[in-house]
């Protein structure tokens, strides 16, 4: 059976969600979001309670490390890839990079990490609760075939990989092909 990559981000707010000192998170959010299906090598994400879209991926849990302070969230992410290269290559490249550097402009500095990564059945979609639980497993673990980072990645065979750094490239150049009409914010 095939392998496909889950992957689980995480971050907490620094100041409410609707503090005015989110604003670039948020008008950056939707148009990332609206990207993300039109990337190589993407192939689900789940939805969010209360909101139209994908169906969620059970319920709608957080990671230990957040903080109920009344506004009901906090940005997290948990999608199904192809390969490490396809998903790196969004995650860091255009729309999303771009955010990213603007992250402690957000987001407090987290004492975790800030995304997990690991390898499901082709027939199995990952749940929050699974997402929440690798999150922690590699918080308090470290990287291992069951779960990893980019930096430290595992293949479908549990044996330590490299990122093949050209096909990253690759994909990142036809993902802005793809994504040159999506508007990006400044």
């Amino acid at each position: 059976m095939i392998a496909r990559l889950a992957l689980f981000t995480f971050g907490v707010f620094a100041k409410p969600a609707d503090d005015p000192a989110n604003e670039g998170f948020h008008v950056r959010n939707d148009p990332i979001l609206a990207a993300v299906p039109q990337a190589e090598g993407f192939i689900a994400h789940s939805g969010y309670p209360d909101e139209p879209g994908p169906e969620m991926w059970g319920d709608y849990v957080f990671p230990k490390f957040y903080e109920e302070r009344g506004d009901g969230w906090t940005p997290q992410t948990l999608s199904l890839w192809q390969d490490l290269e396809s998903a790196m290559a969004f995650a860091y490249q255009g729309l999303h990079a771009e955010a990213l550097r603007h992250g402690r402009e957000w987001f407090e500095p987290p004492q975790w990490p800030p995304y997990a990564v690991w390898w499901v059945a082709g027939d199995h979609t990952p749940t929050w609760s699974e997402a929440c639980a690798k999150h922690l497993q590699l918080h308090e673990h470290g990287a291992s075939e069951q779960v990893f980072t980019f930096k430290q990645p595992f293949g479908p065979d549990g044996k330590p990989v490299a990122l093949d750094g050209q096909k990253i490239k690759q994909i990142a150049a036809r993902n802005a092909e793809r994504l040159s009409g999506t508007s990006m914010v400044g």
